[in-house]
């Protein structure tokens, strides 16, 4: 049993799915958001709100923190002025905290946009070189270079998430290959949290998808087993879908539509344009 956890971005959509099952993994659960505390706190959980941007608020978040599970960000691109703090210098007051406090171990909700710009037919593995989409997926890339770095300068273990579309069902077709499960969500968190040893470790955020582009096969240690595979809903999701472009970015770079709009603008926004 872990002594204390803490979840930062614990408010958004994937930090609420993680919440119960990290409180059953620890004796004390921190959450902590920019918000509010939330009306449904578990037995064992507080909750502090902060601005991870702000080094003063962090610094008092990581006392007699053991673990630390990090998925506080702007999640979309946007102007590289706006995702500054949220994005960059939050990740550093959290691990600059997190080494001062003893911290063992963060885990680290990553993007596929830090490799968004390969090829889903490159095949890819956890080796090869970032090639980030947007200031987003560059903000994943310097977190992952900056979290290696303090595990080989400072002893700080990291997992490092590299975390593609993770909705409830898979959305589009695209997400054949791309989907992440809730479960299988829930499933690597506590890979990466309860493996013995991980120094720095990147691993896929991936279901077992029959079409999945990549491989993690050099992070299978950790014990994370995907059991979803999103060619349950292929017959529905092709079913009307135009015909694919290969000459389309959008359609086959890992990243998709984050790989095609300008910098700084939304690429969730041009996702749920999309989806419709």
């Amino acid at each position: 049993m872990i002594s204390k956890i803490l979840l930062t971005g614990a408010a958004g959509a994937l930090g609420t799915v993680l919440r119960e099952p990290l409180s059953k993994m620890c004796e004390t659960l921190v959450s902590t958001d920019i918000t509010p505390a939330k009306s449904d706190l578990l037995a064992n959980e507080t909750w502090v709100t902060a601005d991870m941007s702000d080094m003063a608020q962090v610094k008092p978040l990581l006392d007699g923190v053991e673990m630390a599970v990090h998925f506080a960000s702007r999640a979309d691109e946007g102007p590289f002025e706006d995702i500054l703090g949220s994005n960059y210098v939050s990740a550093y007051n959290l691990w600059e905290s997190a080494h001062h406090a003893g911290t063992r171990r963060i885990v680290y909700a990553s993007s596929v946009h830090g490799v968004g710009m390969y090829r889903a037919n490159e095949g890819i593995d956890l080796d090869a070189p970032h090639r980030p989409d947007t200031f987003y997926g560059l903000a994943k890339a310097f977190t992952e270079d900056m979290a290696r770095m303090y595990w080989e300068k400072r002893g700080l273990e990291c997992v490092s998430m590299r975390i593609f579309s993770c909705t409830p069902e898979p959305q589009n077709v695209r997400a054949l290959s791309t989907w992440l499960s809730h479960g299988d969500l829930v499933r690597m968190t506590q890979a990466a949290v309860s493996c013995a040893t991980v120094g720095y470790t990147n691993v896929f955020g991936i279901s077992a998808n029959t079409r999945a582009p990549v491989s993690n096969a050099k992070a299978s240690f950790l014990g994370y087993r995907p059991q979803d595979n999103a060619e349950d809903w292929a017959e529905a999701l092709t079913a009307n879908a135009p015909a694919a472009d290969p000459q389309d970015l959008a359609q086959m770079c890992l990243g998709g539509p984050f790989a095609t709009i300008p910098l700084g603008e939304s690429g969730v926004a041009a996702i749920k344009k999309m989806n419709k």
